[in-house]
């Protein structure tokens, strides 16, 4: 964004991005300092935004605070463009930021707010995504005391993380997080990676475009920088593994509009009643079914 740019404000006058402007002057220092110690919990002074909670108020005020004029946002929950959180958080941001544009096609998009996922289309060095974090310590779990945690992250003191995974192990043959997955970020903090599926996590690992988590209920903003080094707490004799989508034949399940076979998929009940399942990501999903209309014309 330039500096000399005088932001403008809309009909209703609010103020270019709802917060004011020490709000968002606040939070772009606090994202600097997360870049400067990737995996760090910075703690922010997270501001009352007008939604309830669930509807990512932490990732809002990142976005918000980072978002200028020329700007392209795309907003999804759990991979959807269509979803009541995607759509009202996107109405939001129209309504608070003139002469920002959105879109629903990732590969469009300077700045992507994210609830649950990461996209499947690989992210650009010209890209932020900010991710909605409703608990931000994967230590919570296993100690109460957040100023005990606090010298367990700065001494790199993961054992009883460790030992809760192994406890897994013992009990049901395999670690049973299904998401928020502990991470550990170039060799020291492990993050809570939001509720993203395990399928996720491995696209944090030197991903080319800044990652930014907000909690706006715990006051915390941290960030995966580009080109950073993300491993998943696990075993050497019990590595980390992925989600499973394949079926009883160990045929891996496609997805019932475009037919991918490399993409998260969630499940549903078609109106036969019969289980099929399909991309979680509608952006990557509609682009391949534009991709293979375009494909059937050429032939036809």
């Amino acid at each position: 964004m330039n500096p000399g740019y005088e932001l403008p404000q809309n009909e209703a006058g609010y103020s270019f991005g709802f917060l004011d402007e020490y709000a968002k002057r606040e939070v772009r220092r606090t994202v600097l300092k997360a870049i400067c110690i990737p995996g760090y919990q910075t703690p922010y002074a997270s501001r009352e935004m007008p939604m309830g909670r669930g509807f990512g108020t932490g990732g809002l005020q990142v976005t918000l605070s980072l978002v200028g004029p020329g700007d392209t946002v795309k907003v999804i929950d759990q991979g959807a463009d269509d979803s009541v959180n995607a759509v009202n958080l996107r109405k939001f941001i129209e309504l608070t930021c003139p002469h920002v544009d959105t879109t629903e096609h990732t590969r469009d998009a300077t700045l992507i707010q994210s609830r649950h996922r990461v996209p499947e289309m690989p992210l650009t060095e010209a890209q932020v995504l900010v991710l909605q974090v409703p608990y931000p310590d994967p230590l919570v779990v296993v100690e109460p005391s957040e100023a005990r945690r606090k010298t367990m992250h700065g001494e790199g003191d993961y054992s009883r993380l460790l030992t809760k995974l192994y406890e897994d192990i013992v009990q049901f043959d395999e670690i049973t997080i299904s998401h928020r997955y502990p991470t550990r970020i170039n060799g020291h903090y492990v993050i809570d990676p939001s509720p993203i599926p395990r399928y996720d996590v491995p696209q944090l690992h030197q991903n080319r475009a800044l990652i930014l988590l907000g909690a706006g209920r715990e006051k915390k903003i941290y960030a995966v920088p580009p080109y950073s080094q993300a491993d998943p707490l696990a075993f050497d004799d019990v590595p980390f593994r992925t989600e499973d989508f394949t079926d009883e034949y160990g045929r891996r399940r496609a997805c019932a509009r475009c037919g991918a076979i490399d993409s998260f998929l969630d499940e549903l009940i078609d109106d036969d009643g019969a289980r099929i399942w399909q991309c979680s990501d509608s952006d990557y999903c509609n682009e391949r079914l534009a991709a293979a209309g375009k494909q059937e014309v050429a032939r036809a």
